[in-house]
């Protein structure tokens, strides 16, 4: 479950709201003055985004090498073409 706490309740509660997280797997996503500044998420996840963004990280970087040099027209038509490809299927 996903609900919003005021960094003021995050302070007052933080005993309460870490175990909502930690065994409930909740996330809590902190707001300051009605806007969102922070999420927090049970380990488990923490390490699954961080890894998702170590692979996206090695990804785009394969790619800028692989594109290294080639005509910018050229990298958008192909980008374009192969979304399109993996929506149709």
């Amino acid at each position: 479950m996903i609900r919003e706490a005021t960094a003021m309740t995050i302070r007052q509660r933080l005993g309460e709201v870490l175990n909502e997280v930690q065994y409930r797997h909740d996330t809590v996503l902190v707001t300051k003055g009605g806007k969102p500044v922070a999420a927090l998420v049970d380990i488990g996840l923490f390490e699954k985004i961080r890894l998702m963004e170590a692979e996206f990280d090695r990804l785009t970087g394969d790619l800028a090498r692989a594109y290294e040099g080639v005509d910018e027209d050229q990298v958008a038509a192909e980008v374009t073409e192969a979304v399109r490809d993996a929506r149709a299927r």
